[in-house]
């Protein structure tokens, strides 16, 4: 700790009166703030009683009322940040070690030098600014972490170091990609990361307002403007005043909309419906939109100089399919969230159910994945989400094998090939279904366990799956390995 004057922190605990005033004298002529006890129970007291923690810790480990080791170890407990050494007459290596394991900082053995302690302490002082900005910097970069953007992609990566180096600044961003991307997840991640991060975030989508109500939502009305304006209203841009303010769907926006919104960012001014004034405001503006807006400027529905004032920083979203190596943390992290919203114990996904979403377009995005994932847990019956929680078009499966499945291809096969990738399919799918039951599995198809194992291993299928299940024992001995043909 510091005292009032801003000195750093000194306790000494020594049941010699001649070396505690001496060590006291130094350390006070160091500039140091210094606190002495003559024993265990006074150390500890103070310890107990200071307003703050101590900087740094100096305690005999011998003293009649107690040990320093057990000092030390309050110490650590009440601040992590106290740096501890231990002096001793006793010097042996046992008890160095108990005093390095208790988290002593050093160790030094009676009689030292004063400049051999001298050295001892300010390196200790060194030490516990180096923890402390260590522990600020991790702080700040957990702050500035954008929390709801996952992906090791390199497009993902590059995104979040674009978020971090433009949440700080004013400037308009304009934030474009297919629908589903997280384009509002992204804009809220700026937000977040900036100096406005305490004042409101407000989204309004510009494509679900009737246009005879867009302007009043976007910047309020006086009481009486129209028919039904019983009271006044300030509007989203009042409303986020000091925040950030996205217009999603930004393409929808009627002309008429555009040129008045224009008027706004230029002027930093807003005008109410009816009012007969216009009143300052600080937002930060935010667009989004999964229109080619450029095409939209050219054919003449969006207005060249509003698309200028809002592309001052561009983010492209990428869709979904272009940063497949996201697929797996965005699932994981969506069934996570959606099992404890479902209050349902589920680990994972099955290897096949990732193989499948992995190998899907998602046309949908992350959005249309956030689906898929809630459909699954609500309709998963094991621990695992296997291929059949997945709706038909992410799993592949059908309602009923057709025997499409073997039909013999113009320029002919290798049958072996086909009827081993065919059982590899069906056996991974009766695993799937069964939550990776084995014995189940062998009865829906018809086989035996023993048999099951075989194949497991012939395809090298690794289903991370248990033999339990009710009636294993009497299924193995009911069907001998012999019972049924091969299929």
């Amino acid at each position: 700790m510091r005292s009032s004057a801003g000195k750093e922190t000194i306790l000494v605990v020594d049941d010699e009166p001649g070396l505690r005033d001496m060590l006291s004298i130094l350390f006070r002529r160091e500039g140091y703030d210094v606190t002495a006890a003559p024993g265990f129970l006074t150390g500890k007291e103070a310890l107990l009683n200071a307003p703050s923690p101590y900087s740094v810790l100096l305690t005999d480990i011998m003293m009649p009322d107690g040990s320093g080791l057990d000092l030390l170890t309050l110490a650590r407990e009440r601040s992590p940040g106290t740096e501890v050494i231990v002096m001793t007459a006793h010097s042996t290596l046992e008890t160095a070690i108990e005093a390095m394991k208790r988290g002593a900082y050093d160790f030094v053995a009676k009689p030292f030098g004063t400049s051999e302690l001298r050295a001892l302490v300010q390196k200790a002082f060194e030490r516990r600014a180096l923890v402390a900005e260590n522990l600020q910097l991790h702080a700040r970069l957990d702050r500035e972490r954008p929390k709801d953007l996952l992906g090791r992609s390199e497009p993902m990566r590059a995104i979040m170091d674009l978020v971090q180096r433009i949440a700080s600044n004013k400037s308009t961003v304009l934030i474009t990609g297919e629908s589903g991307t997280g384009k509002e997840r992204i804009a809220r991640a700026i937000h977040e990361l900036s100096d406005r991060h305490d004042k409101p975030f407000l989204v309004v989508n510009c494509g679900a307002i009737p246009e005879a109500l867009l302007e009043s939502e976007l910047f309020g009305h006086d009481k009486g403007a129209f028919t039904g304006a019983t009271r006044s209203t300030l509007g989203i841009f009042r409303e986020a005043e000091g925040g950030t303010v996205l217009l999603d769907e930004v393409g929808e926006l009627p002309i008429q909309m555009q040129v008045k919104l224009l008027r706004v960012l230029q002027e930093r001014k807003v005008r109410g419906v009816g009012a007969t004034s216009e009143l300052s405001v600080d937002v930060r503006v935010l667009a989004a939109t999964n229109r080619v807006v450029e095409d939209d400027v050219k054919a003449g529905k969006f207005r060249q100089d509003l698309y200028y004032r809002l592309n001052v920083i561009r983010v492209e979203v990428p869709a979904l399919r272009d940063r497949r190596e996201d697929v797996p943390d965005l699932a994981e992290h969506l069934l996570r969230r959606c099992a404890a919203e479902h209050k349902k114990e589920i680990r994972g996904f099955s290897a096949d159910a990732l193989r499948a979403l992995d190998a899907y377009a998602f046309p949908g995005n992350v959005r249309e994945l956030e689906n898929i994932i809630e459909r699954a847990v609500a309709l998963a019956t094991s621990s695992l989400i296997s291929l059949g929680d997945l709706p038909r078009e992410v799993s592949g499966m059908t309602a009923q094998p057709t025997p499409a499945l073997v039909g013999l291809p113009e320029d002919g096969c290798n049958i072996d090939e086909v009827m081993n990738e065919v059982e590899r399919r069906l056996i991974v799918q009766a695993l799937d279904r069964t939550g990776g039951v084995r014995t189940s599995a062998s009865k829906l198809l018809g086989i035996t366990l023993r048999s099951l194992r075989y194949r497991l291993q012939k395809h090298g299928v690794d289903d991370g799956g248990s033999e339990e299940g009710p009636g294993s024992a009497s299924f193995e001995a009911a069907e001998p390995a012999s019972s049924k043909p091969t299929r």
